[in-house]
C-alpha cells in the first residue's frame, strides 16, 4: 500500500468522535462538502464504510470504529510529542517560579507588566522543581535562587537575598516591645542551616541554645511568626508585603546576607523571543527597584 493518508485520518477521527461532519470540517478549515469527499476516499482506499451519515450526524460502522480504536490513539500521541515543537509565538511567554517567590514577590508586581504589554499572553508556572529547558520546550524562562550556575544556560543576577529577624505585632506587645529585652530571649523559630548563629556573630551577641521550635523551609518560619509562635529570621524578599503592611515587625535593622541570590535563566533560544525581552527589561527594573529599597534599609540599619 502507498502512503498512508494521514490528513485524512486525523479528520476522520475528528469526525468520529464528534459525531458531526459540520463541526469536523470547521474544525479542520475545510468545508462539509470537501471533508465528506475526503472520507469517501478513505473509504474507498480502505475498501468498506467507515461512517454512516444520518439526519443529525454520522455513526461508525464497526470497521469505523476498530479504525477509530487502533488510530485514535496513535494519533492523539503524535500530537502530544508533536506540541513542545510548536513554533513559539513572541506574544505569548512562560516562566517559571518557586511558589514563595511568585506569590509573594513576582504576582504582586505583575499586574503592572500585564497592563504595559497586553498584547503578550504570560503563563506562570509555580514549581519547586528545576525547570528542564531541553525537554520543556514551552517554558522560556525561570527565576531561580543559587549561586548562578547553570550550564548552557544565560543566568541574569537579580538581586541578593538578606535575613532579618521579625515577629507578629501581638508578640511583640507580649514581650513588652521592641527593645524592651536582648533578642536572644525572646522564642526563637530555628532552622536546620543555623542561620542565627551568622546573625548574632554579626551583632556581637550570642545566640541561644534552644528554640522554641524548629522549621525547615522559609515559608513555615513566616508562617509562624504570623501567628505570634516566635521570632522568624525571614527572608525579607518573600516577607517584604507583610513587612510593608504591619502583619509582621522587624525587631532590629541589622540584615543578614544569604549565601544565595535571586537570578533571572533563561536557554539561548529565548534571545530572539520579543515577549521574553520585554519581560526581561521590565523584570530587571523591579528587580534594581527591589535592591534600592534593601539598600535603604541597610542604610537604617548603618544610621
Amino acid at each position: 500500500m502507498s502512503r498512508m493518508p494521514l490528513l485524512a485520518l486525523q479528520n476522520f477521527v475528528a469526525a468520529a468522535r464528534l459525531g458531526n461532519l459540520t463541526r469536523a470540517a470547521e474544525a479542520a478549515n475545510l468545508t462539509v462538502s470537501a471533508l465528506s469527499h475526503q472520507m469517501r476516499q478513505l473509504e474507498q482506499r480502505l475498501g468498506y464504510p467507515l461512517l454512516l451519515r444520518q439526519a443529525r450526524g454520522v455513526k461508525l460502522t464497526p470497521e469505523g470504529q476498530r479504525l477509530l480504536d487502533q488510530v485514535g490513539p496513535h494519533l492523539d500521541a503524535i500530537g502530544q510529542a508533536f506540541q513542545p515543537f510548536a513554533a513559539r509565538h513572541d506574544r505569548v511567554l512562560t516562566v517559571s517560579a518557586l511558589p514563595s517567590m511568585a506569590s509573594n514577590w513576582l504576582v504582586p508586581r505583575l499586574g503592572h507588566f500585564v497592563a504595559a504589554h497586553p498584547h503578550i499572553e504570560i503563563n506562570l508556572e509555580s514549581s519547586e522543581r528545576l525547570t528542564d529547558f531541553e525537554r520543556q520546550l514551552q517554558v522560556d524562562a525561570a527565576l531561580r535562587v543559587g549561586a548562578g550556575q547553570w550550564t548552557g544556560l544565560h543566568a541574569e543576577p537579580l538581586f541578593d537575598e538578606w535575613l532579618m529577624p521579625m515577629a507578629s505585632p501581638a508578640l511583640v506587645q507580649k514581650m513588652g516591645g521592641v527593645d524592651a529585652r536582648p533578642l536572644s530571649q525572646w522564642p526563637l523559630l530555628g532552622d536546620p542551616d543555623g542561620e542565627w548563629q551568622r546573625w548574632f556573630a554579626l551583632v556581637g551577641d550570642t545566640a541561644p541554645t534552644r528554640y522554641v521550635a524548629m522549621l525547615n523551609d522559609s515559608e513555615s518560619h513566616h508562617r509562624a511568626a504570623l501567628d505570634g509562635i516566635g521570632v522568624a529570621l525571614g527572608r525579607v524578599t518573600r516577607a517584604r508585603l507583610l513587612l510593608d503592611s504591619g502583619q509582621l515587625i522587624a525587631l532590629s535593622p541589622q540584615r543578614l546576607k544569604t549565601r544565595w541570590s535571586h537570578w533571572l535563566v533563561y536557554p539561548p533560544r529565548s534571545a530572539s523571543h520579543q515577549g521574553f525581552l520585554a519581560f526581561r527589561a521590565w523584570l530587571h527594573a523591579q528587580a534594581s527597584e527591589h535592591a534600592q529599597h534593601m539598600a535603604r534599609l541597610g542604610q537604617a540599619a548603618e544610621g
